[in-house]
């Protein structure tokens, strides 16, 4: 009778190890193909995201279709390692990008931004325009106070494989900014 009591923990044991063996494994393959949590650290993005936001960043529209053009990503910064930037996607491979008197403009026809604060302003550093080549994307920040964001327009155009993620759903803090981000 020991025997089997010996035996049925010894079972129990070994199918609870399983168990936790295939939940970090599911684990570490949804985090690495699927989705992603990140936080926002700073104002680049206000006034869409306020720092301290905890986002989604969903990997499967990468496979597919790749970033679209508005949508907010998360991207390897190409100016520092191991650090993330949150950015708004405005111009896709093909398209050009000119700044103009504070004023975005896309494929020569001025950009609508109704995620900008009204009467903002985009500052330019060194260009004002740009030539998006394939398989790259330009990038801003919604805050286009001076300084407030680093993106193309200081490091240029950055390349599709350095974005790590679509975002899109806020799921923190919970108040009235909770859920889908435009």
């Amino acid at each position: 009778m020991e025997q089997n009591n010996k035996k049925d923990v010894k079972n129990e044991v070994l199918e609870w190890v399983k168990s936790i063996l295939l939940a970090i494994i599911i684990a570490v393959l949804i985090k690495t193909f699927v989705f992603n949590t990140t936080y926002v650290l700073g104002n680049s993005m206000y006034p869409t995201l306020h720092e301290r936001d905890r986002l989604f960043a969903n990997k499967i529209p990468l496979y597919f279709s790749g970033p679209k053009r508005g949508e907010i990503v998360v991207l390897k910064a190409p100016d520092a390692s191991n650090k993330d930037y949150i950015k708004r996607v405005i111009g896709v491979g093909g398209d050009t990008v000119a700044i103009i008197d504070g004023q975005v403009y896309l494929n020569g026809e001025l950009l609508e931004e109704d995620y900008i604060e009204e009467g903002s302003y985009t500052q330019v550093y060194d260009d004002n325009y740009w030539e998006v080549p394939e398989g790259y994307v330009f990038v801003l920040g919604d805050n286009r106070e001076e300084g407030a964001s680093k993106d193309s327009r200081y490091f240029g155009c950055v390349p599709v494989e350095s974005i790590k993620g679509v975002t899109s759903f806020r799921y923190f803090p919970f108040n009235e900014r909770f859920g889908k981000i435009d």
